[in-house]
């Protein structure tokens, strides 16, 4: 059987690791994050897409028996106290004004300025215009670390119950927020060395001197229980980094080969998981795999948010709406059984959705990416996205048995079963999407069939905003693609450095 990770390709690398696993959901992240931090000895490395300096890693019960503050930025600068060698750097992406509103303010003067002077926080610019700093890492001594697509910040935290009124689900502000599913994964070995040098890297090219941080002799016991391990001895990691004129490097598409690479690849099976669905490159590998005739039906499953919001329902929510129609067509012409899917949380008539952030890709059950990058055009090609990959290459049943157990943990999750019958059910391929379609009409399940709508109801408005989604959404650089290449070649010359200087202009550096 032909694996699917190929180095140099859809990887940068495959690397040896001792404990590797997934963390679901914020509550069970935040707390390994909060043990394993405690543990650190010289230096902890966090990158992220948005962080809040007051958000509470503990909660309940666990934070009134931590015997400290558990909030994100007292408890790393308390570990500096403690610590008189630990040194903390944060990497944060230096955020568009559409998102204020939904940022922390004076965030760099709280962090640096109110705090340890071994904490360095720093926002990141350092990228093709238009595009973000969208990856979501830790690593701690260059001997343990994080991955996925969990952000330490507000209206995450959540746990696997995803209750519909929940008292710990919570802000620092009081105020209350909607269920939410993510997924965060950790490793500790070579693969964790690795994610520091990815940091050291970025660090420097936000335009600061290159980090000394070599890895500390640790265990590789890890200090927290996870949600689920998995008995792999090594881990891929694949990159999407765009082309940009800071550093005129080529771009690094690794993320989207990877995808496609998957899918088609795909035998029996392929769930995702994703908050979007508007990238050409995952849809069209799904169509090319779907009408093959020569390969055999598939059983897809495809969870997404029961609703958008508003402001991303006008950017994505008519490409997403017009792919999952033409899927949903070709499945009934192919063959294919097809479901994609919601879930809510309701009591006594109340509904609630529970919002859906993960990021997350199982093929055949011998194939697990997670991190990220979504299933959307800027993720496979703009935003600087970082995912995780675990196969079973060679058949290892005891990693394709914990890729299973993954799938059947989430479905369990996402339908809300506790008959032990119908979880076992969920573990096996065959007939698996029309047993999703039963109990989607089971009023005691959370799982609902997903419902793609437009954003607005008026035709004409409709077809007047839908350009936006190419201006929000696009896989390639704006300015830098038709530049690049002069650039790249004559990076002396007069037109070249201007452009260098507009580009930082632009980007505020």
């Amino acid at each position: 059987m032909k694996t699917i990770l190929q180095p140099g390709v859809n990887c940068s690398g495959i690397y040896d690791t001792g404990a590797t696993g997934l963390l679901i959901d914020a509550c069970d992240y935040y707390r390994a994050f909060y043990h394993a931090a405690r543990t650190a000895q010289r230096y902890i490395l966090i990158a992220g897409w948005q962080f809040d300096s007051e958000v509470q890693l503990l909660r309940g019960q666990e934070a009134r028996e931590a015997g400290e503050d558990v909030r994100l930025l007292p408890f790393l600068e308390a570990l500096c106290t403690k610590n008189e060698e630990l040194e903390i750097f944060i990497l944060a992406w230096d955020f568009s004004v559409i998102f204020s509103l939904e940022r922390e303010w004076f965030q760099r003067w709280i962090f640096n300025w109110t705090t340890n002077k071994r904490i360095r926080f720093r926002f990141d610019n350092r990228h093709a215009i238009g595009a973000t700093h969208h990856q979501k890492f830790v690593v701690i001594d260059g001997a343990l670390a994080f991955v996925g697509g969990i952000d330490i910040c507000s209206d995450r935290w959540d746990d696997r119950r995803h209750l519909l009124e929940n008292r710990e689900r919570v802000n620092s502000d009081g105020g209350g927020y909607d269920p939410y599913h993510d997924i965060q994964s950790y490793h500790t070995g070579r693969v964790a060395v690795e994610l520091a040098e990815f940091f050291r890297e970025r660090w420097h090219n936000s335009g600061v001197n290159r980090l000394h941080i070599p890895p500390v002799p640790r265990t590789t016991e890890i200090p927290f229980a996870p949600s689920i391990s998995l008995p792999a001895s090594r881990v891929a990691l694949s990159r999407t980094v765009a082309r940009h004129l800071q550093t005129t490097q080529e771009p690094v598409l690794e993320i989207r080969r990877l995808f496609v690479d998957a899918i088609m690849a795909a035998k029996r099976l392929i769930y995702l998981e994703n908050q979007y669905f508007s990238s050409l490159a995952v849809y069209w590998a799904l169509v090319a795999r779907m009408t093959d005739p020569h390969r055999p039906r598939l059983q897809i499953v495809i969870l997404l948010p029961g609703k958008l919001p508003f402001k991303d329902g006008l950017w994505l929510g008519v490409s997403q709406m017009k792919m999952v129609h033409a899927l949903q067509r070709i499945a009934g012409k192919t063959g294919h059984q097809l479901g994609i899917y919601c879930t809510a949380c309701q009591k006594e008539g109340e509904q609630r959705m529970v919002f859906i952030h993960s990021k997350l890709l199982i093929v055949d059950d011998r194939f697990l990416t997670v991190g990220s990058a979504n299933t959307t055009n800027r993720s496979m090609g703009l935003d600087t996205e970082l995912n995780v990959s675990w196969e079973a290459a060679g058949g290892e049943l005891g990693v394709v048995r914990s890729i299973r157990r993954v799938r059947g943990s989430l479905l369990a999750e996402h339908t809300g079963v506790h008959a032990l019958k119908v979880r076992r059910q969920l573990m096996r391929v065959r007939g698996l999407v029309d047993l999703l379609e039963q109990l989607t009409i089971d009023p005691a399940t959370r799982i609902c069939r997903y419902i793609p709508e437009a954003p607005i109801e008026n035709g004409a408005l409709l077809d007047a905003i839908e350009p936006i989604a190419g201006i929000a959404d696009p896989e390639k650089p704006f300015m830098e693609e038709l530049v690049f290449e002069y650039i790249s070649e004559n990076e002396t010359s007069i037109f070249a450095r201007g452009i260098l200087l507009l580009g930082q202009l632009i980007t505020g550096i």
